[in-house]
């Protein structure tokens, strides 16, 4: 069956379903997403059981919009907004957007412009015609929020035929004869961290789970492989997370031909972005050759299709998607997939950690179904056991009096995302309760910016942080003692100043990035301390350190070496990382439910890849399997 016969039959089992009195005028397909546009909009929305009753019977995502012919001038309905919303709500911004029918309103107290009952909301959308929606001004103003924003509202006839074709792409129709399969193929991550990237196949669909590049090394994934050709045959990317070693490399996708969607959640197509062209001028200035450029972030910008924790979406004829919390970073996901109407169910953990951090509720573990797993190992080691969030702290607290008693300065090298912001709850909270005396603590590199994302996404934090910052008006990540170091002199004079100090910098595995310039005016000083709370990658200039190499030798522009001595203090503080460590990874398998009948373990070294996969089968006797990159395993 064609796709334009298949799209037909489906738009008469909706008018079927759609009480007649209601005037639709049109149907298209958006994405995953079937977008039926009504005069009638307000009665939709006096009757959302209609939209319940289109998901139930016809499994898809349904959207109703008003008729743009139907909306009011925008000037006209901001004026009626700002009269009708009381003050209280302190409105920071109005975005119209005339294709969905949406008014997304940002206001500083967004409860204010409900009203009681939804009242406010319902009379304006009565009274113009708009959909009308909230969102919370975050704390502190994000560019690469507003710029992403902005770029899809400049860009939004394009965008829209991005999703009118990946909307017909989903909707084709599929082989029904033959042998169902479900196999995934590992292009990079197993038996080593770094470039994760997975191929997932049925008989109809081809998925890319994560697309990362190696960060002591620059390594790819796969790419070559005769699954990936044609590149134009992928139906999807789902992206776990933002780290680098997971989305480094997604954007050379479309340098090389792939025009399909990504899926990830919200906050991490924020991150993901900030990451890239960080990466790109951080090359630039290290004399690199970018893989890619802004050109090729912009489009993966315009193709990706953010989705919610727990809302199902088909994103191929035959897959289902649901992300669930994972509680490594902002935004990160595990990622279920029901594939061929339920022929086989597999999570992808991506990096996890089940434990409740400063930050995040810890990872999920209840699936409706669940055959197999693919779940990460970085610390999965038999001898892999870190402290808890509370000993890590406290051991913290005693090193960094210790380190700025007598003057030293201290550089805690960070991944932008995740730690920074950890590290900055515990050093706020010892400054705040007088553990340690106050002083400034320097912000380097993507930071701020990655702060500012994480205040803006105020749902994906554990409930104790959103209760401080938005209710108590207790903001820590605003606090006087955080300075962001905005310049190269500011850099320089902060090396050279005699005054104790704590510098947050990227890259966490100093493998590039501002933390360089500290550590070769610091390196040299005894009363100095170089400070671990993250992990550090085989082969990178941190793990070198950090095993006790006392001489380093740095490549300088120009392809200049410089040898230096290491006289600084070097220490590793665990507890703070973002994975689980063997303990968790074991109680994580106990807890999920339903437990599957088979597990592929990765992203970890070679021998705690084997370690974890032969503990997980000799205590729960689950299959398990710990494969090398470019092995295929048949999981159906």
């Amino acid at each position: 069956m064609s796709v334009d016969r298949q799209f037909a039959n489906l738009k008469e089992e909706i008018r079927r379903i759609i009480p007649k009195n209601l005037d639709i005028t049109a149907i298209e397909v958006e994405g995953p997403t079937i977008v039926i546009y009504s005069k009638d909009f307000d009665k939709f929305s006096e009757n959302a059981n209609i939209t319940k009753i289109l998901a139930t019977e016809l499994k898809k995502r349904f959207d109703i919009r008003p008729d743009p012919k139907s909306l009011e001038n925008s000037d006209d309905v901001e004026e009626k907004i700002r009269a009708m919303i009381p003050e209280e709500a302190e409105i920071t911004g109005l975005y119209f957007d005339y294709d969905t029918g949406v008014v997304m309103v940002e206001a500083k107290n967004p409860g204010a412009i409900v009203g009681k009952g939804g009242q406010y909301l319902t009379d304006l959308k009565k009274s113009t015609g708009w959909n009308i929606k909230t969102i919370r001004s975050p704390p502190i103003p994000s560019k690469t929020i507003n710029d992403v924003r902005g770029y899809l509202r400049y860009s939004r006839d394009e965008r829209s035929e991005i999703m009118r074709h990946i909307g017909r792409r989903i909707n084709r129709a599929i082989i029904e004869n033959g042998e169902q399969f479900v196999r995934m193929t590992s292009l990079g991550g197993f038996r080593q961290v770094g470039r994760s990237c997975t191929l997932l196949m049925t008989k109809n669909s081809k998925i890319l789970i994560d697309c990362g590049l190696d960060p002591s090394s620059d390594a790819s994934p796969y790419f070559n492989v005769p699954e990936m050709k044609p590149i134009t045959d992928i139906d999807a990317v789902v992206i776990t997370h933002a780290h680098m070693d997971h989305c480094g490399l997604l954007p050379v996708l479309y340098k090389y031909g792939f025009d399909g969607p990504i899926y990830c959640t919200p906050p991490t197509r924020d991150l993901m972005t900030l990451l890239q062209l960080d990466s790109i001028k951080l090359m630039f200035g290290e004399a690199k050759k970018a893989p890619f450029d802004a050109s090729d972030v912009r489009e993966e910008v315009l193709h990706v299709i953010p989705l919610q924790y727990e809302k199902t979406t088909d994103i191929a004829p035959d897959v289902r998607l649901t992300f669930y919390n994972a509680g490594h970073i902002l935004g990160s996901s595990i990622a279920h997939f029901n594939l061929c109407n339920g022929f086989h169910n597999v999570a992808f953990t991506g990096d996890t950690k089940f434990e409740k951090s400063w930050l995040f509720n810890p990872a999920s573990t209840r699936f409706i179904r669940l055959e197999s797993l693919v779940i990460e190992s970085t610390y999965g080691g038999h001898n892999d056991m870190q402290p808890s969030r509370m000993d890590a702290s406290e051991e913290m607290c005693s090193i960094l009096q210790k380190a700025t008693e007598n003057g030293g300065k201290v550089l805690i090298p960070v991944f932008a995302v995740g730690r920074s912001q950890e590290v900055m709850l515990v050093i706020e909270e010892m400054m705040r309760t007088g553990k340690l005396p106050k002083m400034p603590v320097y912000l380097d590199g993507m930071i701020w910016e990655a702060t500012a994302i994480h205040t803006a996404y105020p749902e994906y934090l554990n409930s104790q942080l959103k209760t401080k910052i938005f209710q108590q008006n207790e903001n820590p990540f605003l606090s006087p003692i955080f300075k962001r170091v905005e310049t190269s002199d500011m850099r320089e004079e902060i090396c050279h100043s005699p005054d104790s100090c704590i510098v947050l910098a990227t890259s966490g595995m100093m493998t590039g990035g501002p933390v360089m310039e500290y550590f070769r005016e610091w390196v040299d000083d005894p009363n100095n301390w170089l400070m671990f709370v993250g992990y550090q990658s085989e082969n990178s200039l941190g793990r070198t350190i950090q095993r006790g190499r006392k001489e380093v030798s740095l490549t300088m522009k120009g392809g200049k070496s410089l040898n230096l001595e290491v006289k600084m203090n070097v220490v590793t503080i665990d507890g703070f990382s973002g994975h689980s460590d063997r303990k968790q990874l074991m109680n994580y398998i106990s807890k999920l439910d339903p437990r599957p009948s088979k597990i592929i373990v990765g992203h970890g070294e070679d021998r705690k890849c084997a370690d974890l996969a032969s503990s997980i089968y000799q205590k729960y006797k689950i299959e398990t399997k710990a494969p090398q990159n470019l092995e295929t395993i048949r999981l159906r």
